[in-house]
């Protein structure tokens, strides 16, 4: 058996090589077997990943305390890729603190080290499963697409990149590997570049991302401006700790950043704020939220894996990761939770009335990211669980739900409105039977998945109600309005099945008269994510277990904040709401048609209709006061450049071609006149000296 660091390399090293050789083979020799190497080395990739858990989970202690004596942690230090002795120099202050009156300084130094733990073990093995069904998937779906090539290179590079943010072990290379996955996603979403709508949504995405991701880049900064580290690890020699890491063992021991004198609870709650900006661009949290819907145009199997395993998911796993940051700066955990509150209701708000159903998807997944930093807003070891394992499940249920939204519109000609078509049950009963699973995993019925893990996320919300009486009142808010961010899951998801699946037949003319059932390598997959969208939530206590020995969730100030158990309170609650929100679908889709009018039209008296359908005119808003005012700024430094900087750099130009033509006269090539001017000359000087 390798050890653990033969599968640490290998689990990103192989997706890589299969974009290397499908990008230099793919055009030539490859072609229509250029899923090959991606398929082949994706799935490799989970291999690798699933015995890297497994052994990961063997060192770990099932006897002892959780996260206690069994911290489960392996680097692997590949290279160093910078290094700058004495970068920083911080000057003590002998009046305050004896313990800083020395001068210390900070070394520069990014190495290119890979760490796994219960936290990265899980994510990988939820990553390299997804794509691996994914790319699976997109054989039978991108068949006859001329970058058929192409496609599996992109794919590729973006599960190397993901697996890469997940393994690193360092804020600046981790920064790098975010980056990495934005460019991916903007290539894979603008596809199919000579499509105007996709080249759009791909610069939107690029550009809006661009946004958090400054913010994101100024917290790096301020990490190595505070800390003098950006390792998250600590620097060893001969045993010695030379350099305390940003969640390293002696941070975890102190329970907090005393040890690092310009670490006060507000720079660490501005840090925190600031990676939290990141993390709303990428996970497309309120308000930066606006590129996902539009994603949207990119090829299906892409949505499914940027929605479901890669892209969105950073931001939630980069929160995870920086736990104890959060937890010691106090207020940073409850604008999360108040920011993910507010985009969960807002987005299942928008998604009740959305018509596209990759859309309404789309939408969804925006809402349930917003459950996950709730959770992780909570500040406790439960919640922090809870958040991740609801990413766990909504990776397999919502990639699912995409893939079975492919497999329609690859049925339907392309086309996605639900208005145009319905009761595709018996045509498609593969596709129909998985999405019926995705879609109870999604409104939380038990025993599927996302029962456990929704349910989950809202009992630590519920404890963080009865915690801190500073923030009770906080918590109980939340905790409500998640529930009515629930109820409008359970209702829009049942609606699009039941126009999707229900009803009289109606098959759009795009289709003609081949509308049938996909291939097998795409219901397939399909089956093995319906599946797991059943049975993903029995692994919840062992989930629970393993993620707990991550050693940035044993601080003892966060374990102080873990709940006792299984709340029933929060389950019956659970159930009830699940129930009436798909009987009130089912009602109004399926018995009383004529109710949709009806409500439709009181919706639009009261403007909440066109506020939902217009998706509360978020493009509008950033249009009129973010887009525009740019343009026309742009317009005016663009006058500016043009009259009065190039007007100056013409203008020296400009001199010397007035001064020649000046002159140019008087070189009319007659000695005799050069004669006459010398003379003229010098009786001019004889006379300025007589003077």
């Amino acid at each position: 058996m390798f050890e653990l660091t033969t599968w640490m390399v290998l689990i990103p090293a192989l997706p890589l090589a299969a974009a290397l050789l499908t990008a230099a083979l793919g055009p030539r020799l490859l072609k229509n077997k250029s899923h090959l190497p991606a398929v082949l080395c994706i799935a490799a990739s989970f291999v690798c990943a699933s015995i890297l858990l497994w052994q990961v989970y063997q060192q770990t202690d099932d006897d002892g305390v959780p996260g206690g004596s069994s911290r489960v942690e392996k680097r692997l230090d590949l290279w160093t890729w910078a290094a700058v002795p004495a970068a920083m120099t911080h000057s003590g202050d002998s009046a305050t603190d004896a313990t800083t009156a020395e001068d210390s300084s900070f070394d520069f130094v990014i190495d290119v080290t890979l760490r796994t733990d219960p936290l990265s073990a899980i994510m990988l093995v939820m990553v390299t499963f997804v794509a691996t069904l994914v790319a699976v998937y997109s054989i039978g779906y991108m068949n006859d697409d001329p970058g058929y090539w192409r496609f599996f290179t992109y794919v590729s590079l973006f599960v190397f990149s993901m697996t890469m943010l997940v393994s690193v072990s360092n804020f600046a290379l981790l920064y790098v590997f975010w980056e990495a996955v934005g460019v991916c996603s903007y290539l894979l979403i603008g596809f199919w570049y000579q499509k105007p709508e996709a080249s759009a949504a791909g610069m939107k995405a690029f550009l809006v991302n661009r946004v958090g991701d400054f913010g994101f880049a100024l917290g790096v900064f301020l990490i190595w401006t505070t800390l003098g580290t950006l390792n998250f690890h600590d620097t060893e020699v001969d045993g010695v700790i030379t350099q305390p890491g940003v969640f390293g063992q002696q941070v975890l021991s102190d329970g907090d950043y005393s040890s690092f004198p310009l670490a006060t609870a507000g720079v660490l709650t501005a840090i925190c704020l600031l990676l939290f900006v990141g993390a709303c661009g990428k996970s497309a949290q309120w308000p930066l939220h606006v590129w996902l819907p539009d994603a949207m145009e990119g090829p299906t199997p892409v949505s499914a894996l940027i929605h479901a395993a890669t892209m969105v998911t950073a931001g939630v796993y980069m929160v995870a990761r920086c736990t104890p940051l959060f937890v010691a700066s106090g207020a940073a955990p409850i604008v999360v939770a108040c920011i993910g509150c507010l985009t969960a209701i807002m987005a299942g708000f928008i998604a009740i009335t959305q018509t596209d159903l990759k859309r309404i998807l789309a939408y969804s997944t925006v809402s349930q990211l917003g459950f996950m930093f709730l959770a992780l807003g909570t500040a406790s070891l439960a919640g922090v669980v809870a958040g991740m394992f609801h990413l766990f499940t909504h990776a397999f249920f919502k990639a699912c739900l995409f893939l079975g939204a492919g497999s329609v519109m690859h049925a339907m000609g392309g086309v996605i409105d639900i208005r145009r078509f319905g009761g595709l049950r018996k045509l498609m009963p593969v596709t129909h039977a998985t999405f019926l699973l995705g879609c109870l995993a999604l409104a939380g019925v038990i025993p599927f998945a996302g029962f456990w893990s929704k349910d989950a996320v809202l009992a630590a919300v519920h404890d963080a109600a009865h915690g801190d009486p500073s923030t009770n009142a906080l918590f109980t808010t939340l905790y409500w309005l998640a529930w009515a961010a629930a109820l409008c899951t359970a209702f829009y998801t049942f609606r699009a099945f039941f126009q999707t699946f229900y009803g009289e037949e109606e098959i759009p003319e795009e289709a003609g008269h081949h509308a049938h059932e996909s291939p097998s390598t795409m219901t397939i997959p399909l089956m093995l994510l319906g599946f797991l969208a059943l049975a993903a939530g029995a692994l919840g206590p062992w989930f629970s277990n393993f993620l707990a020995h991550t050693p940035s969730l044993s601080m003892e100030r966060l374990r102080g904040a873990e709940h006792a158990g299984f709340h029933w309170d929060v389950a019956i609650i659970g159930t009830v709401i699940s129930v009436v929100g798909i009987g009130a679908a089912a009602f109004m889709y399926l018995r009383s048609p004529g109710t949709v009018s009806a409500l439709t039209d009181t919706m639009k008296a009261a403007w909440l209709y066109q506020l939902s359908y217009g998706k509360l005119f978020f493009d509008q808003l950033y249009s009129v006061f973010i887009i525009w005012p740019l343009k026309i700024l742009a317009h005016i430094f663009y006058v500016l450049d043009m009259l009065l900087i190039d007007g100056l750099v013409n203008l020296c130009g400009w001199l010397p071609r007035v001064f020649g033509a000046v002159l140019r006269p008087m070189q009319i090539g007659l000695v005799q006149f050069y004669a006459l001017a010398m003379v003229l000359g010098l009786l001019v000087l004889i006379g300025i000296l007589l003077r």
